[in-house]
């Protein structure tokens, strides 16, 4: 009778590359304190060294993996692992063939591979490999690699194909601390399918404090399997009057705390969007230059991410040309947003959906057929808010949907009033992180998550906001046309009370 296969947990794996070690720092003793700090998994990888210096290392590293209980693979070789007693192997897409290593190695062996598409998650699966590795997820400088960098985006469509297999995955390939929560939350599958841990290298094997750098990794990752899905079990009309209740909270807190919010915009709509800032209560700040973001992210993209503060993404006319559509899903895969906002041909550029064309920043076209499960089914893929204004608005988290109803035809009529919604989205998000720190005394705890209904409201309350100002202008005696009409809405949006917007809110959850 063959032994169990051992119990593993994928959460930090760490691969090995002496190559990569400090000046002075010895490669035994980085591998404990790297197991000290939260590694649960070890690979090792030697590939300059001779068959007898990496049974050397193997061995060597074995004995201490073995004292944690933590299993050690072996990269490749597969002599190796027989000659050493490994727990299992890695083989990549051009290695042994996973079937002629099962018969090699003990039944109970632990065999993985590395796979970067679609295809080759398929395979992998049939072939019934323990786990895969995902990527590369970023662009590195440890391993040069053969395939195009999958992103975090495209995390989510790799995980998709595991959905009803027992196969364990992880992201490979540029991972360190500062992207690991960005990491683990963009490439959820749609259907909920999430990695079970990360790969890294350099971030742990070439620190002088590697105990440090893996308790930070690992303290990231089991905050993101700790925390529960969200839930929305309410039933409609009772979820319509509390959203609009919750939006009006969310007012009267962007107006009591002023929250600051740092928006990088076009030019052409930065006066309108700083005086819409201004009317409902925050303070606005208009800074552009890369070199101050680590800067304001302590007052206020990724360093966002880093200070656990809500990011609205507005990709203004992304679907008009293919630079825009490059640099949107850049970005998409170096930050996590909370909210994304934007029209129907915008939001369809980002989904590759051809219901909907863009001219220029506007759309064209009838729109989505069903609106309310393109937003439900992009939020659920992007891990994100998302907001499709029209006339008709449109917000959910991937659970949620709610229709808002109000507007004026004269909000159309200006320059950057979509803008201006993408900033009042930002300001209600803003009052929501806020009014959450507030709460919480002023203290932000290392794994805090924004909570996802906190900015399902703020999406909705920015989107209100504006809309419903636009209502009340427009029937303004003062307001003759558009010219008229922009100075009377920002007046309207200074106005704003919690008791106009629960009296004029059309809100429906659907």
């Amino acid at each position: 009778m063959s032994a169990a296969k051992p119990l593993v947990d994928y959460s930090v794996y760490l691969v090995t590359g002496r190559e990569l070690l400090p000046p002075g720092k010895d490669y035994l003793e980085s591998l404990e304190e790297s197991i000290k700090g939260g590694v649960t998994l070890v690979q090792i990888r030697e590939k300059n060294a001779d068959t007898g210096e990496f049974l050397r290392i193997a061995q060597a590293s074995k004995a201490i993996c073995h004292k944690y209980n933590v299993p050690i693979l072996i990269n490749d070789r597969i002599d190796i692992a027989l000659a050493m007693g490994a727990d299992g192997v890695h083989i990549g897409q051009t290695d042994m063939p996973v079937d002629v290593a099962r018969r090699l190695l003990p039944a109970n062996a632990i065999i993985g591979m590395t796979c970067n598409t679609l295809e080759h998650v398929r395979k992998a699966a049939q072939d019934g490999v323990d786990y895969v590795a995902l990527g590369p997820v970023w662009a590195t400088q440890t391993k040069k690699v053969a395939h195009p960098v999958v992103g975090v985006r495209g995390l989510g469509e790799l995980l998709d194909v595991l959905e009803g297999t027992s196969v364990k995955a992880v992201a490979i390939a540029g991972i360190k601390s500062a992207n690991t929560l960005h990491c683990m939350h963009g490439s959820v599958s749609p259907a909920g399918r999430a990695l079970d841990g990360v790969a890294v290298v350099s971030d742990i094997v070439a620190s002088t404090d590697p105990l440090s750098a893996a308790k930070r990794i690992a303290t990231i990752v089991q905050a993101f399997k700790a925390a529960p899905a969200p839930t929305f079990s309410l039933s409609p009309s009772y979820a319509a009057d509390a959203f609009t209740k919750g939006v009006g909270e969310l007012l009267s807190a962007v107006r009591n705390h002023s929250p600051l919010v740092h928006q990088i915009t076009n030019n052409v709509v930065t006066t309108q969007s700083a005086n819409a800032t201004l009317a409902l209560g925050a303070s606005p700040i208009m800074a552009t230059a890369p070199e101050e973001m680590p800067d304001l992210s302590s007052a206020a993209g990724f360093h966002y991410n880093q200070n656990r503060k809500p990011v609205v993404f507005d990709p203004v006319g992304v679907g008009a040309t293919t630079y825009r559509r490059t640099s949107a899903a850049a970005l998409l895969n170096a930050w996590q947003p909370t909210v994304i906002k934007g029209n129907a041909a915008e939001l369809g550029a980002l989904a590759n959906s051809t219901e909907v064309q863009a001219r220029g920043v506007d759309s064209v076209g009838s729109g989505f057929a069903d609106p309310a499960a393109f937003v439900r089914s992009l939020a659920r893929k992007e891990r994100a808010i998302v907001v499709l204004t029209g006339v008709t608005d449109y917000v959910s988290d991937g659970t949620t949907v709610v229709r808002l109803s109000n507007g004026h035809p004269l909000l159309g009529e200006i320059t950057g009033s979509g803008c201006m919604v993408g900033t009042a989205v930002a300001t209600f998000c803003a009052g929501a992180s806020t009014a959450a720190a507030v709460a919480r005394g002023g203290d932000e705890p290392e794994d805090a998550k924004l909570v996802r209904g906190d900015m399902l409201v703020a999406a909705m309350g920015g989107v209100l906001a504006v809309t419903i100002a636009s209502e009340l202008a427009g029937v303004r005696s003062d307001v003759k046309g558009s010219g008229t009409f922009l100075p009377a809405f920002i007046d309207e949006l200074g106005a704003l009370t919690p008791e106009k917007l629960a009296q004029y809110a059309k809100v429906e959850v659907i």
